[in-house]
């Protein structure tokens, strides 16, 4: 392990950083979730997928998975805010549905896990004709691949006192902060430009590879969702928030300095969770768009 301090790692970050500016994790890590399941659906899940896409994403997934956060502070879409995320009760350490699942304002079924369930279930109505004057497709699409890289982001299923971690303040590097951007933005930004020549498609490469030489015994059990159901966030919810405590939360107390060990160590745990985030995604779009579809929760 390689000790905190001023190391050779945090200089050519700083010094990337100001050649090459802010890459955002939102962007970057949600192309790579979504690349990494196209990769993986079946042909009619693709076909499907295809179809549903805005003209302007080209025929891929991975075009249009950064929308939801693009759009999320226009005025006409200000209510998807809480649907990007869950808060749970502090030091806790677990997360609940019925206890955890509401917006500020106590309005149930209103975080991730709950956008999740709906947008699944939307999607489900493809195959009808008759539900095509009320939902919009494309959205749902666009919606829960987003949201299913989301609930996989150890901090989306954070602390209610810190906000997901947005209230504790810390440096990377030299950077000033918050421990959740660290999360949402940081660690992949600096990974792509220490290690994979600052490309997102190389980054993907190689998490793909892993996923084949690494984690090919543990993909099944990804795949799996409980009850036959079409999709299962609640169980992704639950590992995201025992992760933040593992490894979010710990040795990032306000003030502190994040360096060589914080990075080092959390990196894989980010690069594990977009490559599950990846085959929950294609798995949810597979069993979504087969005929008759799967029974919902």
């Amino acid at each position: 392990m390689v000790a905190f301090g001023w190391s050779f790692i945090g200089r050519a970050i700083i010094l990337l950083q100001s050649v090459t500016g802010i890459l955002a994790w939102g962007k970057e890590g949600h192309y790579a979730i979504c690349k990494i399941a196209e990769g993986l659906l079946t042909e009619d899940a693709a076909a499907a997928v295809k179809l549903l896409l805005p003209d302007y994403a080209n025929g891929d997934l991975a075009a249009v998975c950064s929308w939801p956060d693009e759009i999320r502070h226009q005025y006409r879409w200000r209510w998807t805010s809480p649907l990007h995320y869950v808060d749970t009760p502090d030091f806790k350490c677990n997360y609940d549905y019925c206890r955890d699942c509401h917006d500020s304002k106590g309005q149930k079924d209103r975080c991730v896990s709950g956008a999740i369930y709906n947008y699944s279930m939307q999607l489900t109505t493809y195959q009808d004709s008759s539900y095509d004057w009320q939902y919009n497709l494309t959205e749902a699409l666009m919606f829960l691949s987003h949201f299913i890289g989301d609930i996989h982001q150890p901090l989306h299923v954070g602390f209610l006192g810190d906000e997901g971690g947005n209230t504790i303040t810390v440096r990377w590097y030299r950077r000033k902060t918050n421990l959740h951007h660290v999360w949402d933005t940081m660690i992949i930004e600096s990974a792509m430009k220490i290690f994979y020549d600052n490309d997102i498609d190389v980054m993907t490469r190689a998490i793909q590879r892993n996923m084949l030489d690494g984690w090919s015994a543990d993909i099944p059990s990804w795949e799996n969702c409980i009850s036959n159901h079409t999709v299962c966030p609640d169980p992704y919810a639950s590992e995201s928030v025992s992760l933040a405590c593992k490894f979010a939360y710990r040795h990032a107390t306000p003030g502190s300095t994040l360096t060589d060990e914080y990075f080092l160590s959390r990196l894989p745990v980010v690069e594990k969770r977009l490559a599950q985030s990846g085959v929950r995604l294609a798995a949810s779009l597979n069993r979504i768009f087969i005929s008759p579809p799967i029974s919902q929760q």
